[in-house]
């Protein structure tokens, strides 16, 4: 097996490390799922490291699982980075086309989108990304690939991902410690839309929401481009928490109470419903109605929504996004959560699943692996090249390219 052919992607959340090990087979744009390895994870809070020593052990744990399954040892990786720190802005770079007879080189491409990342940042933060969105040559706008085409003037619109510096490296810190070289850092969200999206949902109009323990992911794409990406700093784990304090009970217990009888929507409980916790934990005691835990799962996801809908109000697209809602990551499972996201955000909404993979897919056919597949993904489309969708640049030999814009990002870093 080709060292050479092997894609790795690790998701670092703030409940699990996951960890899938990959084969690219020729131009197939779906790679062979080989191995899977996934450990709990208590060094992260809302997708930010607490405990660097704890993070590097849930990462090692997650490594060498996927690596007992597939064989394969683990040794670089696509890394997601998530967080509420992160943020996107807009972002436009113009250039001159350099050629005499006005064609637009792949040079010319690189010389925009470097032009484009000059923003002003405050000191403790650093570009993670620059999205390409579409171009414009001479005033003509709308253009997904402008190499080969002729003009004088070329710009480019492009989504600019930046983050804290210290969080970034102690994320650096802690793979670079547990053996692995990182191909790459990945937007989460970005990572998810890719391996649950189609093209057709991205030309139409729909927003992804990627539910985690501690974070809520965001992005919302129209005609094919990205419009706009955010992390919202509320999960799943809120709602395990909200029922702790709620039913006066561990956390432990919280969550085997909240995966056993949780839903969404209390209008669909009766009020004669109830749950003996001792049952559950003969440690613990007492008795409550479904309806009340409902109640108290209701008024957290309904913030949770009422935080997206303000995100897409921003954009004014709340209500106007015809491919309507994806929903995805651990938190999106929960009993109800279709349709409420229908009701509150008054779209077509469904569940996210990672398809069309090969290999050990009934380890990864779920949506918490929205992400990590997605990382899988990012490298290759059907022409073996970064594709303009997924936030990267169409162009051959892309790993000496990124190298060259990394080095120019620097120059634009205090």
């Amino acid at each position: 097996m080709s060292r050479n052919n092997i894609l790795v992607g690790i998701d670092i959340g703030s409940s699990f490390v996951r960890t899938v090990i990959s084969q690219k087979q020729g131009n197939e744009s779906k790679p062979l799922i080989l191995g899977v390895g996934i450990a709990p994870s208590f060094g992260l809070n809302n997708g930010v490291i607490v405990d660097i020593d704890e993070t590097i052990s849930a990462i090692n744990k997650s490594k060498e699982l996927a690596e007992q399954t597939s064989g394969v040892p683990v040794e670089h990786a696509f890394i997601s980075i998530n967080g509420s720190h992160l943020c996107t802005q807009p972002s436009k770079g113009v250039v001159a086309v350099s050629r005499a007879d006005g064609e637009i080189s792949e040079e010319d491409v690189t010389r925009v989108i470097n032009a484009s990342q000059a923003i002003s940042m405050p000191n403790n933060k650093e570009i993670i990304a620059v999205i390409p969105c579409n171009y414009t040559i001479d005033g003509q706008d709308q253009i997904k690939d402008p190499i080969g085409m002729n003009g004088v003037r070329l710009e480019v619109s492009s989504l600019v991902i930046e983050g804290m510096a210290p969080f970034i490296k102690n994320l650096s810190k802690c793979v670079q410690r547990a053996g692995i070289d990182i191909d790459d850092l990945i937007f989460a969200p970005l990572a998810a839309a890719k391996a649950v999206l189609t093209k057709r949902q991205k030309e139409l109009g729909v927003v992804i929401i990627d539910i985690g323990k501690g974070t809520t992911g965001i992005s919302v794409y129209e005609d094919g481009n990205i419009l706009h990406s955010t992390v919202i700093p509320i999960g799943s784990g809120h709602i395990t928490n909200d029922i702790a304090i709620g039913l006066r009970t561990s956390i432990d217990v919280a969550e085997k109470i909240k995966l056993e009888y949780g839903t969404v929507s209390s209008k669909e409980i009766a009020k004669k419903d109830k749950i003996d916790i001792s049952k559950i934990d003969s440690s613990e005691e007492g008795i409550f109605t479904r309806k009340y835990l409902a109640e108290i799962i209701e008024a957290r996801v309904e913030e949770i929504f009422f935080l997206v809908n303000k995100e897409l109000k921003k954009i004014d697209k709340s209500g106007m996004l015809p491919a309507g809602v994806v929903l995805t990551g651990g938190g999106a499972k929960m009993q109800g959560m279709v349709s409420m996201a229908k009701e509150k955000l008054r779209l077509p909404a469904q569940i996210g699943i990672p398809s069309e993979l090969n290999g050990i897919i009934d380890k990864v056919d779920d949506p918490s692996f929205a992400t990590v597949i997605g990382l899988l993904l990012w490298e290759t489309d059907e022409n073996g090249f970064f594709s303009q969708d997924s936030g990267g640049i169409k162009l051959p030999q892309i790993k000496d390219i990124l190298q060259k814009i990394r080095s120019v990002f620097k120059t634009f870093l205090p």
